[in-house]
């Protein structure tokens, strides 16, 4: 069979396989520039799990755990109280992150959010001497044209707003605050401000300010791909130095993160450590987040993500960039989900007594 010019369909065929060919190629080369960054990134995360955390890499006394919102509203008893008490015995534990939010959208918070604070708070006081009580505070952020569905930190009245809740949870009782507000993309000005209000606020009632962090850009490819997807979930180096700066204690969310196998994730954390104290001041205590749950979906798998590895991890980290630091420790996420096998991965890894 000819076509009008003569040519038969067998030449045709043959004057188009050079450009599918050549398509192929240029496909197998775009799948190659993807593939290869993520092959690399699993050789450097493998690489960072291996090794052994030096002997001396463990507990510091620093460390904390969030709590859900049952322990401020009266769901939480005697029972819970001696069995947090039993868990945290003979561990570095320092910090209670007590949930008494969430924030409203224009920065505001009732005091109805928190009606059992005084009395719980005097209690845990009585149950574990040394522990130190801080407001959880957060709320989800959006952007401008994204809604109001959510905090917006553009706003200098929305700002205002979420300091004077600070200086109310403060005067219920709590010795700090711990912000968490996500996601905050890397750059964010307006989290800075916010910050810079915040902190001499809640220093001047005699607390500390906590804020939780997103991770740091492990690698390059990583962050490329974040952008390519407009992914907000890492910051840069500076950018978590400049958060760093402005706080009293920085938690680390080093979890959530997607990978599939246990050693590429522990290999995360210790990547993620050392970022961490290479940049933050002497006078910030740094904190590693600690998966103390279990839900299994695209961001996180829960027979990878492990408290062991996080804690192997974070020693790891610890021991090639910082070992005598001090003002460093794990932060917990979260007690309502975590198994007897998470605390005692936690116990038995970061040096608990007894």
């Amino acid at each position: 069979m000819k076509n009008r010019t003569g040519r038969s369909l067998a030449a045709r065929v043959r004057a188009w396989r050079p450009g599918r060919k050549t398509a192929i190629r240029v496909a197998l080369a775009l799948t190659l520039l993807v593939l290869a960054p993520v092959v690399a990134a699993g050789s450097v995360l493998r690489a960072s799990y291996a090794g052994s955390p030096a002997a001396d890499a463990v507990t510091r006394g620093r460390d904390a755990i969030w709590l859900g919102h049952a322990w401020l509203d009266g769901r939480r008893g005697p029972a819970d109280i001696a069995a947090l008490k039993r868990n945290l015995a003979g561990t570095g534990m320092r910090d209670l992150y007590i949930h008494a939010g969430p924030l409203e959208h224009d920065g505001t918070l009732p005091a109805s959010a928190y009606p059992d604070a005084r009395r719980m708070i005097g209690i845990l006081h009585r149950e574990l001497p040394g522990i130190r009580i801080q407001a959880w505070l957060g709320d989800k952020l959006v952007r401008p044209g994204e809604g109001s569905g959510g905090l917006r930190l553009d706003s200098a009245q929305a700002r205002a707003a979420v300091v004077e809740s600070a200086r109310q949870v403060m005067r219920a009782g709590f010795e700090g605050v711990h912000l968490d507000v996500e996601p905050v993309r890397t750059g964010d000005r307006d989290f800075l401000a916010l910050l810079d209000a915040l902190h001499p606020a809640v220093r001047s009632a005699g607390g500390v300010l906590s804020v939780a962090a997103q991770q740091i850009d492990p690698v390059p490819a990583m962050h490329a791909a974040a952008r390519f997807v407009g992914s907000p979930k890492w910051w840069t180096q500076r950018y978590f130095a400049q958060v760093a700066r402005r706080t009293d204690q920085i938690a680390v969310m080093s979890y959530d993160t997607a990978l599939p196998i246990e050693s590429l994730y522990g290999g995360y954390v210790a990547r993620q450590t050392e970022l961490a104290l290479q940049v933050t001041p002497a006078g910030t205590d740094l904190l590693m987040g600690l998966p103390f749950y279990h839900t299994d979906d695209i961001g996180h798998h829960g027979h990878a993500e492990t408290a062991a590895a996080a804690v192997r991890g974070a020693r790891l980290g610890l021991t090639r960039e910082d070992r005598d630091r001090k003002r460093f420790g794990l932060a917990l996420y979260v007690d309502f989900a975590a198994t007897d096998d998470d605390w005692r991965a936690y116990r038995n890894g970061w040096g608990a007594r007894g």
